[in-house]
């Protein structure tokens, strides 16, 4: 009986997902899944992504936490289109979350939609959105095992990030243990290594955005991504 709820739960996200998706492909929007534990950077990177692709590229965000309006209060500093959704004790965000927050976006006047995930390197790497990507952020503060420990969210990605590079002469991290088991994982894996607070190695990350991000990117730009 337990097999069959969990099947069903599944298979209802994966339904509203597709809708999802169709609706960012009409509106010719980029979505990415952002995923990466607690404090590994996510928000950080959203907004210096946005503050480096302004005024060009116009940029939106559902930002997903359990609790509070600190991550969304932060990034409308940076866009009007921004929604918080706060899941409680649930630790990811699902399909039909985003579909309540659309309600609330105007995709019309967007380029580029950011799903901020619950922070959590476990239960969101399983729950399509109807987003374009995963992104995989992993942090210098967070450890080198990360990547090792939990394999999924390096699987399923479509690139990795490995963030807050600038503190690598102040922790234990070795970066290549890190490109290893990432390798060993995904040997075809794409990883930008940057800090996004002292926007260093940050180019990579915005060429990889920007190439999808073209005048035909209404049609086909699922196909173009590496994986």
């Amino acid at each position: 009986m337990q097999v069959s709820v969990i099947e069903n739960v599944l298979k209802l996200n994966d339904e509203i997902a597709a809708l999802n998706r169709e609706r960012f492909e009409q509106a010719g929007v980029f979505v990415v899944d952002m995923l990466g534990a607690p404090g590994c950077g996510k928000t950080e990177l959203i907004e210096s992504t946005m503050i480096r692709l302004a005024p060009d590229v116009k940029v939106g965000v559902i930002a997903g936490d359990l609790a509070t309006q600190r991550d969304g209060e932060r990034l409308a500093r940076h866009t009007n289109q921004v929604v918080q959704v706060n899941t409680g004790k649930t630790c990811h965000l699902e399909a039909n979350h985003v579909r309540e927050a659309l309600k609330s976006i105007d995709l019309s006047t967007l380029d580029l939609l950011f799903i901020e995930n619950v922070g959590n390197m476990i239960c969101p790497v399983g729950f399509d959105l109807g987003q374009s990507a995963k992104v995989g952020v992993f942090s210098v503060s967070g450890g080198d095992d990360k990547a090792a420990k939990h394999p999924q969210i390096v699987l399923e990605s479509n690139v990795l990030v490995l963030n807050m590079i600038d503190l690598l002469p102040h922790v234990p991290f070795d970066a290549d243990v890190f490109r290893a088991d990432v390798r060993r994982l995904k040997p075809r894996a794409k990883l930008f290594e940057l800090s996004a607070l002292k926007f260093q190695g940050i180019e990579q990350w915005l060429g990889w955005l920007r190439q999808h991000l073209s005048t035909d990117r209404r049609a086909g730009r699922s196909e173009a991504l590496t994986t």
